[in-house]
């Protein structure tokens, strides 16, 4: 989309989203004017991928030239930044939680609120096209979101307006999807350390497992000893897994919710 009229931008935040949204705010042709973090040493490296950004120290921002401020903190941090952000009149204010309701940037004076949540995994060390990336808009008028929505525009193809009650439970369905996953993979990959195995051995099997899930439901593509009730290998699995009760207790639990969720036959 050709870019209408660039904005001035402030990022208050330096973790990963706000690495990789300021970059494509950037990249858009848009104006990142500044950077806050409480952490300098993220802030620093931030402001070294942007062309004209500085160091913004306090959350006064009322006497700066910014046309927006995007917040991407931890959402347990939220409501103190939200308490002590200042912003001139009518300046659009909007966090990039998923689970943080619009509610949330109440206590910012005589803001335009709104949410712009990127439903995306980011790392600092793994590029992402936000082209790709969806945002999902919320705001408490239709003027700040149609603001919102030429914002996205701008850097990405897929955009919606989601409420904070649907976009709680997206945010829910996304932790399983996405980080649970990620964290079994992991334990897989420890599992296979510990055997001495190369840890590509399952990268086959892994890829094979998403293309499914995403072409069919899930549970009705279930495989393994769970579905199958195959007793004898659960048991032995179980065995094998004695000594690491964290992991046993995981592996009861996952083969109790597969065999309690089969589909109809």
């Amino acid at each position: 989309m050709d870019l209408q009229k660039p904005m001035n931008i402030a990022i208050i935040g330096a973790g990963n989203v706000a690495w990789h949204l300021a970059q494509a705010l950037q990249a858009a042709g848009h104006n990142i004017i500044g950077v806050y973090s409480r952490t300098a040493g993220s802030r620093d490296a931030l402001l070294e991928k942007l062309a004209h950004a500085k160091a913004t120290t306090s959350l006064d921002l009322q006497h700066i030239a910014v046309d927006a401020v995007l917040i991407a903190v931890p959402d347990a941090a939220l409501a103190n930044v939200a308490a002590a952000l200042k912003v001139a009149p009518g300046t659009l204010v909007a966090h990039t939680s998923g689970a943080m309701p619009l509610a949330a940037l109440s206590p910012v004076t005589g803001a335009a609120i709104g949410v712009f949540y990127p439903l995306q995994t980011f790392s600092k060390a793994k590029a992402v096209s936000f082209q790709a990336v969806p945002l999902l808009l919320e705001a408490e008028n239709p003027g700040t979101l149609k603001q919102l929505e030429e914002l996205a525009a701008s850097i990405t193809q897929t955009v919606h307006k989601v409420d904070s009650v649907a976009r709680k439970q997206l945010h829910l369905a996304a932790v399983f999807a996405c980080n649970f996953t990620n964290h079994l993979l992991g334990i897989s990959q420890e599992l296979l350390y510990g055997a001495g195995l190369p840890p590509q051995s399952l990268d086959p099997l892994i890829k094979e497992t998403v293309n499914k899930a995403l072409e069919q439901h899930p549970f009705t593509v279930q495989t393994g000893p769970a579905i199958r009730h195959d007793e004898n290998v659960i048991e032995a699995h179980l065995h094998m897994l004695e000594q690491q009760p964290r992991l046993h207790q995981l592996y009861t639990l996952l083969t109790q919710s597969i065999q309690g969720t089969q589909p109809d036959q």
